[in-house]
């Protein structure tokens, strides 16, 4: 079986373009992979393009060679593109098997997944709006949520704006109660000082953890928060180097991460990160902010790894088109999904349905600017 193109397809998603990337082969077998990145769509759509004269001609039952090939042509250099290609290979691999992808890692570790919800808070920087919201995802059989309530913050904090941040905090865990999850998500706005101070005040209210409080690629920063507080640090989705998560967790004082798929690795690198994490006694729980095409993606991964802790999910907070963009993703029950048993990734695309919607300009999350919590254009 031989490559013989690489298609794109852009999906204009109102908050964050989605990227897909196709492979076509000679024996008409073909997998899908995903390249989104929040905040560039075009250069990564070029870079599937470019890398396309590495793997056209070869072998897709070879996924991890090809990423191997890709690393090396572009002398050393992760990208979201070779990720994407990566997947749709792994989809090829197991189509050709007539075997899921869950299968192909290993088998399953547990027969379902739970999940954590984001996105689910569009709406008013207001506490008795986040806790309505909040009670509306208990409602439909979530046991654990994510949410940002810093606003614009960057490095330092306005008084009254900690103040009205941690009245939003307060609010949702009254609203829920004691038993559900609460994470709190930092997006790498803080530094040191204001991170150790804001995660401090958050003990109270016993969040799951505290995610990327300071610059999520300065380690010691972010060691030296965890050393400081009680809640549990997260950190991750910004590595694309294996080694990052070694130095990371050879520290022994944060031991949840968030492996972004699409920027690690792909399937292959985002497994190699969850062995690393499994040494040090570490647990998983992917990034997951991109389509519901990622989604499944993740699900057949943590299915298949020991030290899995939770999955993100927005699908049932985005627009409602995205369930007729794709077919074949699992979806939420309960609080748990199940990776799909069809083979490959198990994930189609409409490219009818796709075409509908086409790349938006102003389609880009503005996560220092006013209302981004909206995620309106």
């Amino acid at each position: 079986m031989k490559i013989t193109q690489v298609q794109t397809f852009v999906v204009g998603n109102p908050w964050k373009n989605w990227l897909f990337v196709k492979v076509l082969t000679d024996e008409g077998l073909t997998g899908i992979g995903e390249a989104t990145r929040g905040f560039s769509t075009k250069p990564n759509e070029a870079a599937v393009r470019e890398l396309s004269r590495f793997v056209i001609g070869e072998d897709p039952l070879q996924p991890e060679v090809l990423w191997q090939k890709m690393y090396k042509g572009l002398f050393l250099r992760v990208d979201v593109a070779m990720n994407a290609i990566e997947i749709a290979c792994w989809d090829i691999l197991g189509k050709s098997l007539n075997r899921p992808l869950w299968q192909l890692l290993g088998g399953k570790q547990r027969p379902r997944l739970r999940v954590y919800a984001n996105g689910w808070y569009q709406g008013p920087r207001d506490p008795a709006f986040f806790a309505e919201a909040a009670a509306k995802v208990k409602a439909m059989g979530y046991t654990a949520l994510k949410f940002d309530p810093f606003g614009t913050a960057y490095r330092f904090f306005d008084p009254a704006e900690e103040k009205r941040s941690l009245a939003i905090v307060r609010a949702v865990r009254e609203a829920l109660g004691a038993d559900m999850d609460l994470g709190i998500e930092g997006h790498d706005r803080f530094g040191v000082s204001t991170a150790i101070r804001i995660g401090k005040q958050l003990e109270e209210f016993r969040p799951m953890w505290f995610e990327t409080p300071v610059m999520s690629t300065d380690i010691p920063a972010t060691i030296e928060v965890a050393r400081a507080i009680t809640v549990p640090v997260a950190t991750g989705e910004h590595y694309s180097r294996l080694s990052q998560f070694m130095e990371l967790l050879s520290h022994r004082v944060v031991d949840i991460v968030q492996p972004e798929t699409l920027r690690i690795g792909g399937i292959s690198g985002a497994r190699k990160a969850a062995a690393i994490a499994e040494a040090a006694e570490a647990f998983v729980a992917l990034h997951q902010a991109q389509s519901p095409l990622n989604t499944a993606i993740n699900a057949h991964i943590h299915a298949s790894i020991p030290n899995f802790l939770i999955q993100e999910c927005f699908d049932d907070f985005l627009v409602p088109w995205s369930r007729e963009i794709m077919h074949g993703v699992p979806r939420v029950k309960d609080g748990y999904l199940e990776p799909s048993d069809a083979p490959g990734i198990g994930v189609e695309l409409d490219e009818a349905e796709m075409a509908k919607h086409p790349y938006g300009e102003n389609n880009f999350l503005r996560l220092f600017e006013e209302g981004w919590e909206r995620r309106g254009r």
